[in-house]
């Protein structure tokens, strides 16, 4: 693939950079919030070399790229004029209702942190089987700089969630960043004493409620969200001679007080009810949780609004160290790979069994399953709902038998070690779920695929 060539012409038929209020990436798709999205002819975009499908969800354009997305990404940002240049129009995104536009934001925010939180979820899990196995020692140097180098992502969110969320939202990312460095100075946690979370104390008479931020996600991203309107204000109107001083003096001085009197309690207090609210339904409803997510997940896939479940289980995993929800999207991929090696056995059509493969493979490595969600299951009902029985029947297996992960990360084989915890028995009941989603998704789609099936 020519990745200048296709991000040019994606560029072209989308209508231009004057067209483009915001952009972004995820792991296969380039996401755009267009300022018009009548105009443009998906059949058009989908001709386009390198293009696998497009989507219209979560107030935004969606292009199904694939694994370089982000090569295509960065070639696309040149061609539109840097991210600066779209920063400016973001005021004018109009991207439909209120829900949209949160899918919209929350997919630009939490992006660009997946690699981390996958990776270092990954070294977690293998840093507890290391100690299991007795090869490494809690009390060595080796331990705590592994541990570090595992949970330092966690610790930081704030700060790296006020980066990326100040790139959504319009304001500068290095203020941003320090509002969140301040939420974790030592001497602001010291305030807190013994006490914990709830301790008081006061800021020019102002009682504070002070809370511990580290590994939070609300607070962060609501401050930031109020520092915006903020900011350019501050830009609109202070003269530029002034701007470099004034402009992060009355930044900092406004927006780390009101957040640590105001943004902050409530965003600690208001994603600590989400994530009991979400949790509590699991918990008092397992079959319903492991059937509705497990079979529904690749349906929330193909709107792209998936997004809207992920910093909950982020939150699960920053906050307690593991998380119920994460396993049953597990159970989704693992029925694609089922549906895929169902197909490749009972399909004769080699370009349909070479794409399974593919998919298969793809899956299994890197857990991303839109390829063949958008080439395969989406243009065959049967074989999806192949696919969507087997996801529900082994997420109802993983949320019964109360399995979870200690890392956010996509369900693959190479992420496995998230099922390691210090119950040796939770690593052994993922894989007999995971194992009945493969079974019963291959079995269902070798008998709903006719040996004539063809591709497209």
């Amino acid at each position: 693939m020519n990745y200048k060539k296709t991000a040019t012409e994606i560029l072209q038929a989308v209508g231009g950079k004057e067209n483009i209020a915001n952009m972004t990436h995820c792991a296969t798709r380039l996401r755009l919030n267009l300022k018009d999205e009548s105009n443009v002819d998906d059949e058009k975009v989908k001709q386009i070399d390198g293009v696998i499908n497009v989507a219209r969800a979560a107030g935004q354009y969606q292009v199904l790229i694939g694994l370089e997305v982000p090569k295509v990404y960065a070639e696309f940002e040149k061609a539109a004029g840097g991210e600066e240049a779209v920063e400016d129009n973001a005021d004018s995104e109009k991207s439909g209702s209120v829900i949209s536009n949160i899918f919209s934001a929350i997919s630009s925010i939490f992006a660009p942190l997946l690699p981390a939180l996958a990776g270092s979820g990954i070294l977690r899990g293998i840093l507890i089987l290391c100690v299991q196995l007795g090869l490494i020692s809690e009390k060595s140097g080796t331990y705590t700089i592994f541990y570090a180098a595992s949970m330092s992502v966690f610790y930081f969110l704030p700060v790296l969630l006020a980066f990326t969320s100040a790139k959504r939202f319009g304001a500068s990312p290095y203020l941003s960043a320090i509002i969140g460095s301040a939420l974790l100075y030592p001497d602001f946690i010291k305030l807190m004493g013994t006490h914990g979370n709830g301790a008081m104390t006061t800021f020019m008479k102002i009682p504070v409620v002070l809370m511990n931020y580290n590994s939070t996600v609300v607070p962060i991203i609501l401050s930031i969200w109020v520092f915006s309107y903020l900011y350019k204000w501050l830009d609109k109107h202070v003269t530029e001679n002034l701007q470099l001083v004034i402009v992060p003096l009355v930044s900092l001085a406004v927006m780390i007080p009101l957040t640590v009197i105001v943004i902050g309690p409530l965003g600690v207090y208001g994603g600590e009810m989400i994530a009991q609210v979400v949790n509590w339904a699991i918990t008092h409803s397992r079959i319903l949780a492991g059937v509705l997510v497990g079979g529904g997940w690749s349906i929330l896939v193909s709107f792209g609004i998936h997004w809207a479940i992920n910093p909950i289980m982020i939150n699960n995993i920053a906050t307690v160290g593991f998380d119920y929800i994460c396993p049953l999207t597990f159970a989704c991929n693992f029925a694609v790979i089922g549906v895929t090696l169902g197909v490749w056995l009972k399909a004769r059509d080699l370009q349909l069994r070479s794409f399974s493969l593919t998919g298969l493979v793809t899956i299994v490595l890197s857990a991303i399953i839109e390829p063949t969600l958008f080439g395969l299951l989406v243009k065959n009902r049967k074989i999806w709902l192949a696919q969507i029985i087997g996801g529900a029947v082994g997420g109802a297996y993983l949320a019964v038998m109360h399995v979870a992960t200690n890392a956010f990360v996509f369900g693959s084989v190479t992420t496995f070690p998230a099922f390691i915890m210090k119950n040796s028995n939770n690593f052994i009941q993922a894989m007999i779920g995971l194992t009945i989603s493969l079974v019963v998704g291959a079995v269902l789609a070798y008998f709903f695929t006719s040996r004539d099936e063809k591709l497209a």
